[in-house]
């Protein structure tokens, strides 16, 4: 029965973890340390029981990294040239475009290392690969609790509905990025009316130097002109990031209603950051998401993981230094 303990203990961390605020990071990780347990579990009655259906599925998950790694880059290499002729060439433009570089860089690595069988080669591969793992163990937690939290609805009826901003096209209007973050503002907005307890929606975010009006003017005003009641709209438009839309934001929900409580409408891309940033501001809210297009999304994500991932660059920086040095002193040694 043993062999079950690790799995039954970060499942119960992570049922915890949701119960008490589910916009913590470590939600995430002891998923993931869940879902790597329960596969050792699963090899294990594989190799006791003989089962077929169970050896099967258990080469079935062994197949998924290493095809997985043959698939990935390449789907990352024509996302990444997709997003620069859509969106131009920008950083965060390229970061698929990249990440599937250094996939391939890192097989050509272990390649090279296999066929010269240079120690020293072999060492950097190794640690290399080391590296690449927990970074790629830590994305696959975030993608997975991202993609879980999404679908988490609010546990009861809210005072306000927080839409934030996104930056305007010509420096007055509407993207159709913001616009997916005001219909689902508006969705949740109706679902709340519907109960009798109609929220107030607020739109963030201020005026950037190149734009022409704060952005929450140009967003009320998309949802006034498309119906939406002028009297249920509040702007808060002195905001020009993420944390000080939250932050702006939950000061007038508090000066209106000290024991408020909001849910914060952005696009699903943005939603676990946001729920992690809505946590540390202090905002008393979850998180929902907006469709974004599906081309747009691996790029986003990836952006998003690198912000979370440098949140918490003491722990993490660590652990990777740990690993080169692990990789060093097998050189030094050989």
């Amino acid at each position: 029965m043993i062999v079950y303990a690790p799995a039954v203990l970060f499942l119960v961390l992570f049922g915890i973890g949701v119960l008490r605020d589910r916009r913590r990071f470590s939600n995430a990780v002891y998923l993931g340390l869940a879902v790597i347990s329960l596969f050792f579990v699963l090899l294990r009655l594989a190799a006791e029981n003989g089962r077929p259906f169970l050896e099967w599925l258990v080469v079935a998950l062994l197949l998924i990294p290493f095809l997985g790694a043959l698939v990935l880059p390449v789907f990352l290499l024509a996302n990444g040239v997709k997003m620069i002729r859509k969106e131009g060439r920008s950083p965060a433009n390229l970061l698929s475009f990249l990440c599937g570089l250094g996939i391939i860089g890192l097989i050509g690595l272990l390649f090279a290392a296999a066929a010269t069988r240079s120690v020293a080669l072999a060492a950097v591969a190794g640690t290399t690969l080391l590296i690449f793992g927990y970074v790629s163990f830590l994305f696959f937690c975030f993608i997975g609790y991202a993609f879980l939290y999404g679908r988490l609805r609010p546990r009861r009826d809210v005072d306000f509905v927080v839409v934030l901003g996104s930056g305007l096209i010509g420096g007055e209007r509407v993207p159709p990025l913001l616009a997916s973050r005001l219909e689902r503002g508006r969705e949740v907005y109706e679902a709340q009316a519907a109960r009798g307890n109609p929220p107030v929606l607020l739109t963030s975010g201020g005026q950037g130097p190149d734009e022409r009006l704060p952005e929450s003017h140009a967003m009320a005003d998309y949802l006034t002109e498309r119906g939406f009641p002028a009297e249920h709209v509040r702007r808060e438009d002195r905001s020009r990031t993420t944390e000080e839309n939250l932050e702006y934001s939950k000061a007038l929900m508090a000066a209106d209603r000290g024991d408020y409580s909001c849910v914060i409408v952005t696009n699903n891309f943005h939603a676990f950051r946001a729920a992690l940033m809505a946590r540390k501001t202090g905002v008393n809210g979850q998180v929902v998401g907006s469709p974004t297009a599906a081309y747009f999304w691996p790029s986003a994500t990836i952006r998003e993981f690198v912000a979370v991932f440098l949140q918490h660059k003491l722990v993490n920086f660590t652990v990777c230094g740990l690993l080169a040095l692990m990789g060093l002193s097998v050189l030094l040694l050989t």
